[in-house]
């Protein structure tokens, strides 16, 4: 493992550095295009849910009635007016961290506006919620591409065992393209899913316009009433009506890919409307026909609309996917840079927008548990029982951070955050403790996933602090070392040295290895460090703090947003600038290189030193991550015990 980045544990808070505003050629044109794409991959996953959340709605009831048509229609619209608009759109994309939105974001403004000593529980909290993120990740893909499919099976059952396979093979296709980039495919998504909501929408009013007195379930009377009258089948319900919102919590995540404007845009002059048509559509089409239910989606279309419907709508769950696909790769990104996960390769796969990356590994691992799930699961209703579970969870971390922040570090009013707050949180609760309900019949499945995911970065969190201790309690302070050089001992040679350490005010263990074997110091030797800071990203202007100390000894510190990517040789050439200038060709990277193995002292933690040491093994090498030359490192190391 290789000891370079000074950010083993929680963010250090971040001076307040200066904005830097990026240039953007032909503005009007990219914010359209962006607007686009934001479509076609921020609101692919909520935009496909009308494709089940009724059905699921009336699980296990034998007959359709009016006032459960109108209330469960009433419970929908609500939740997506509370949750979708009021929270995330209007509220929540207030509480982005520079541009950057989703939980790990919104948990380091957190941090920051809490006390060092008792901030604690945030970090556990928004490292659980991301977890319940992932878990999302996973599930969404599957139930979304699985119910556009089974759409085959009302137009001809005979095609029922072709389900599964095309399931598969549309998903390994949608992971294949996500190499080319979130911009580029939300620039092709985007025009398709304009096209999706223009239909659903128009099925739906078609449906309205025959029963108009539909309209009157917006009214919230029938949704309270229908769980007034059975408060137990009522709290019941609330655990499909949710799957109406999924997809808030990547719309949340995403908005560091295209920014705050496209994706409010989107919602409140296309999307909304086009649900809420749909929506209604559908419990027109109950109330006229109550057979309906088996597929009241596919049901509005007329008879020979309904393979083409199925083309539509299995190409729009695709893009579905690609909101919480995304938004893990966002989330990876920033958990790497925080670090709370190992190191990984990270591709930035757009000029203009630093926010959109691509993770390889997080990727394929997606690919593989997505497959598993389908395999498992063999069913949209299989998976609904174990959907929810995972964003509710989510959502409810997300509105305990969102307070904290705007309370402590926005100083909102305390009158305006508790009557919004506590809906919010009433409604997310409630919402979660329905999902609760579910962990029997398949709840369980996004849990293990996210306790996986938890343990994994705790375990990381707890071994580079570890790591880090060891290290300070054993090493020698730089001001000592130089103050023991002599003129002539030991010999220099020429040339720049340039040690990656943690802590540049002792000396990195490279150096004394250097020091002991080849009995040499460089002419000039230089201590860096990279230090990840609790802002999204670091302007130029504070990017480097320069020392330099007797004996032509230097320290660098090169700071980093944790929305963006190490680059080391042009750290060194922003070094130019105040006049610290570097020859590539006479520069030596000297990179220290430690086998870390587990002690057995201490039984209990065994498996957790294991998991560590597994980690650190897969974890990038540090001379890729931070795209140091590799013809100029060299490597130093011992074994180190944990």
């Amino acid at each position: 493992m290789n000891d370079i980045s000074d950010n083993a544990a929680l963010p250090a808070p971040a001076a307040a550095p200066r904005e830097a505003a990026a240039p953007r050629p032909d503005a009007a044109g990219l914010h359209q295009s962006l607007a686009v794409a934001a479509l076609g991959v921020v609101y692919g996953d909520i935009g496909t849910s009308p494709l089940y959340t009724i059905r699921q709605c009336f699980d296990g009831i034998e007959t359709v009635t009016t006032p459960r048509v109108f209330g469960v229609l009433s419970l929908i619209a609500w939740s997506l007016t509370l949750v979708v608009t009021v929270k995330y759109v209007i509220v929540l994309m207030r509480a982005d961290n520079r541009g950057e939105g989703g939980i790990l974001a919104l948990m380091v403004l957190a941090l920051r506006a809490t006390l060092r000593g008792s901030n604690r529980w945030v970090l556990w909290a928004g490292l659980f919620g991301a977890a319940l993120f992932y878990g999302d990740g996973v599930l969404t893909p599957a139930i979304s591409v699985l119910s556009a499919v089974e759409g085959l099976e009302v137009k001809t059952p005979e095609l029922a065992p072709f389900v599964i396979p095309l399931t598969l093979i549309l998903l390994v296709v949608l992971f294949i393209a996500q190499r080319r980039g979130t911009g580029r495919v939300g620039g092709l998504f985007g025009p398709i899913i304009i096209v999706w909501f223009i239909v659903i929408g128009f099925l739906g009013l078609r449906e309205i316009l025959r029963h108009p007195t539909i309209m009157w379930a917006l009214n919230p009377y029938y949704g309270i009433e229908l769980i007034r009258q059975d408060p137990g089948a009522g709290f019941v319900l609330l655990g499909a009506v949710v799957l109406a919102v999924t997809g808030a919590e990547a719309l949340y995540a995403d908005m560091g890919h295209f920014g705050r404007g496209p994706i409010r845009r989107a919602w409140l002059r296309f999307v909304f409307p086009a649900l809420l048509l749909n929506y209604f559509g559908q419990g027109a089409l109950l109330l006229a026909n109550p057979e309906a239910i088996q597929n009241p989606f596919y049901r509005l279309a007329p008879d020979w609309a309904v393979l083409p419907l199925v083309v539509l709508a299995s190409t729009a769950t695709v893009i579905a996917s690609q909101a919480v696909i995304s938004g893990a790769f966002s989330l990876t990104h920033q958990a790497v840079q925080l670090g709370f996960l190992p190191r990984m390769n990270v591709r930035h796969t757009s000029e203009h927008e630093r926010g959109q990356v691509y993770v390889p590994a997080i990727n394929n691992w997606l690919l593989l548990a997505v497959a598993i799930t389908v395999l498992g699961f063999r069913s949209s209703d299989a998976l609904g029982a174990a959907y929810g579970i995972a964003v509710t969870g989510t959502m409810t971390v997300t509105t305990i951070l969102a307070f904290t922040h705007l309370r402590r570090g926005a100083h909102w009013a305390l009158w305006r955050l508790i009557p919004l707050f506590a809906l919010f949180l009433v409604v997310d609760l409630s919402f979660f403790g329905a999902n609760l309900l579910k962990i029997g019949e398949g709840g369980w499945y996004p849990l293990a996933i996210a306790v996986a995911l938890y343990a994994m970065m705790m375990t990381w969190i707890w071994g580079r602090s570890k790591l880090t201790r060891q290290r300070a309690s054993g090493a020698m302070p730089l001001d000592m070392l130089i103050a023991s050089l002599r003129p002539d001992r030991p010999s220099r040679v020429p040339g720049t040295a340039i040690y990656m350490t943690a802590q540049v005010n002792n000396v990195p263990a490279a150096l004394l290895h250097n020091m002991k074997h080849n009995k040499v110091l460089h002419e000039r030797t230089v201590l860096m460090t990279v230090q990840t800071a609790d802002v999204p990203r670091m302007p130029e202007a504070d990017r480097l703090e320069i020392r330099h100390l007797d004996q032509n000894f230097h320290t660098v510190r090169i700071r980093y947003g944790f929305a963006e990517e190490p680059d080391i040789p042009r750290a060194l050439a922003l070094c130019r600038i105040g006049g610290f200038r570097f020859n590539l060709m006479d520069t030596s990277f000297f990179v220290g290189r430690e086998k870390i193995v587990a002690n057995r002292r201490s039984r209990w933690s065994l498996p957790f030193k294991r998991l560590f040491v597994l980690l650190s093994d897969l974890a990038l090498d540090a001379t890729e991550f931070f795209r140091i030359p590799v013809n100029r490192v060299v490597e130093l190391g011992g074994q180190v015990e944990i």
